[in-house]
């Protein structure tokens, strides 16, 4: 049988196809070749026989339960749906008390993981933060703590008036074992100035990851996509933490996130074409040559499209969550959790081995 990728039907891509066949580097300017071509199948066989190579057929997932401790935020992201005002209707900011019950209340023996970010909350200070990771650790020793984005890290710098190098290990004393991928968005000053301008800026959001490479912490890298971004902003996204990755190996996957409208009755145009969904995480696999992992994020392209993307570069289908909140608060229309069993069938039904992971890869069961 012939590969698409030996016969493409966009002629452009040959020379793509020959530097990833013998393992050399693509520039932004291929990047924006695969964009700009409509051979998705070509793109995708690519992507997944780079991804065959890294992973082989294991696809993994992890059983970890999100908690966002508050939605109060100083920030106004454009893109948030999230975010409250102090005296907002519907801001909250959890006690210990309220944080405990909500986890008990969620609890199962099997949960490996807490995955926490929240609002900019700067009505309280940071030992709030301290707080949250110490009692959820005293409390539940045995799941690992990935607490806060780096847009946070910073924000707790100038909340405390610590260095980003003291807070992270304050962090880290109290319990934090990782930091999320979040608060990245689209990491050039164009993007951020127009959307994000309160927040972190390009080189502060990569400066805290690199200071917690420094620390041995082991990170997670995102890009929001879909929303005023152009595709060249998208590339220069990838090849910064690229070459950050080049410089410290602390990032263990990227997650392309596809924007959520504000509204959950927005309309077809306001949401990413699955198209652009699986191109991206395509060519995500095809940039990030130094990550290990792709994510596909059921919570922003479904369960289906997370299925498919097992097949254009992905090795990770995320987590089971158990109360999903930041994306459905701006318009998601998927699950807000999904169990052990829901995953393992995902994955199966796509021809992959599943694999239940911990924080860090380490392989937990084979299905």
């Amino acid at each position: 049988m012939t590969l698409l990728t030996e016969n493409p039907t966009d002629r452009s891509l040959l020379p793509i196809i020959e530097k990833v066949q013998a393992g050399q580097r693509l520039s932004v300017e291929d990047g924006l070749t695969l964009y700009e071509s409509n051979d998705l199948l070509t793109i995708g066989q690519l992507a997944n026989s780079v991804n065959l190579k890294k992973n082989g057929n294991h696809v993994y997932f992890i059983e970890n339960m999100y908690i966002n401790p508050t939605n109060v935020c100083e920030a106004n992201c454009k893109f948030c749906g999230f975010r409250r005002d102090p005296d907002e209707e519907g801001a909250y900011t959890m006690s210990t008390d309220e944080l405990l019950h909500y986890v008990e209340k969620n609890w199962k023996p099997t949960i490996r993981e807490f995955h926490i970010v929240g609002g900019h909350n700067h009505t309280v200070s940071f030992d709030y933060y301290l707080d949250t990771i110490r009692v959820l650790k005293e409390h539940y020793p045995q799941a690992t703590i990935k607490a806060y984005t780096g847009a946070e890290v910073v924000f707790f710098s100038q909340l405390s008036g610590l260095s980003v190098e003291d807070v992270l290990k304050e962090l880290i004393k109290a319990g934090s074992e990782s930091l999320t991928g979040g608060g990245a968005e689209i990491l050039t000053e164009n993007y951020r100035a127009k959307m994000s301008p309160e927040k972190a800026s390009t080189d502060e959001w990569l400066n805290a990851h690199r200071v917690a490479h420094g620390l041995g912490l082991k990170t997670h890298a995102t890009m929001l996509y879909g929303s005023i971004e152009s595709l060249e902003e998208r590339l220069i996204h990838m090849e910064r933490l690229r070459l950050l990755q080049d410089e410290t190996n602390g990032f263990m996957v990227f997650i392309p996130l596809a924007v959520q409208p504000k509204q959950a009755s927005a309309g077809i145009k306001r949401r990413t074409s699955a198209f652009d969904d699986m191109k991206t995480i395509a060519i995500s696999r095809l940039m990030l040559d130094n990550f290990q992992h792709i994510k596909a994020y059921w919570i922003n392209i479904g369960t289906q499209l997370t299925q498919m993307a097992l097949s254009f570069g992905s090795s990770d289908i995320h987590g089971t969550l158990v109360e999903e909140r930041i994306s459905h608060s701006a318009g998601a229309l998927t699950q807000s959790a999904l169990t052990r069993d829901e995953l393992i069938w995902l994955i199966k039904g796509a021809g992959k081995q599943p694999v239940e992971r911990d924080t860090f890869y380490n392989i937990i069961k084979e299905y």
